[in-house]
């Protein structure tokens, strides 16, 4: 069985460089030092409060192998974990990215009245989990809901579900952990989605 590399992403938290997350962008579905990466996985968020054009959703999960394939690497996993997701939100705040967003990762297309106003990392001795309906993310996890006062934004991408996910992109480092079968990361991955299926139809059960 093909055996794929496994990195952690990381970043440097000084503020005199350009690494970690500093666009989150709207999405229709979701060994180098430093690379740029925007993630096609995404996480589904909704429209929590449409009276109030709030957006909600998981923007990054920690310990979930995301898959890569590039000319340099090939394939690969990569993860980011609770520390690293930590510095990522930290120096985010710091840098004053909250109203950094755009659709499909087009650097050209930075949308206006789309902006941060709730933020969270999950962490369970603290008692901040997932609200309910997002499943059970694990601690470390980076959750946040988004006020959309853009009217051809909500209208056109939100109200009509063209748009589901946050997918976070920045630069970041790859530090090589393990070799790990293909095989192995995608039952990981399998049971995180059943998990959250079986979450939703426990919900649905409940709000009959």
């Amino acid at each position: 069985m093909e055996k794929l590399p496994f990195y952690k992403l990381v970043i440097d938290e000084n503020d005199d460089n350009d690494s970690g997350v500093n666009y989150v962008a709207l999405v229709d579905s979701p060994a180098t030092d430093k690379v740029w990466m925007a993630f096609n996985k995404h996480y589904q968020f909704k429209a929590t409060a449409p009276e109030k054009r709030i957006i909600s959703g998981a923007l990054m999960v920690a310990n979930l192998p995301i898959y890569r394939e590039d000319n340099k690497l090939g394939k690969y996993y990569v993860v980011f974990d609770k520390d690293t997701i930590f510095k990522i939100v930290k120096k985010y705040f710091r840098n004053g990215f909250t109203s950094n967003v755009n659709l499909m990762h087009d650097s050209k297309a930075k949308v206006d009245g789309v902006y941060m106003i709730e933020s969270m990392i999950i962490d369970k001795d603290r008692g901040i989990v997932a609200p309910a309906g997002y499943g059970d993310l694990p601690d470390g996890s980076w959750f946040g809901s988004f006020r959309v006062d853009n009217q051809d934004i909500w209208d056109k991408f939100v109200k009509t579900g063209v748009f589901s996910g946050f997918s976070v992109e920045g630069l970041f480092q790859q530090e090589y952990m393990v070799d790990a079968t293909s095989q192995t990361l995608e039952n990981l991955h399998d049971r995180i989605v059943n998990l959250k299926k079986e979450m939703k139809k426990l919900l649905q059960v409940k709000n009959k």
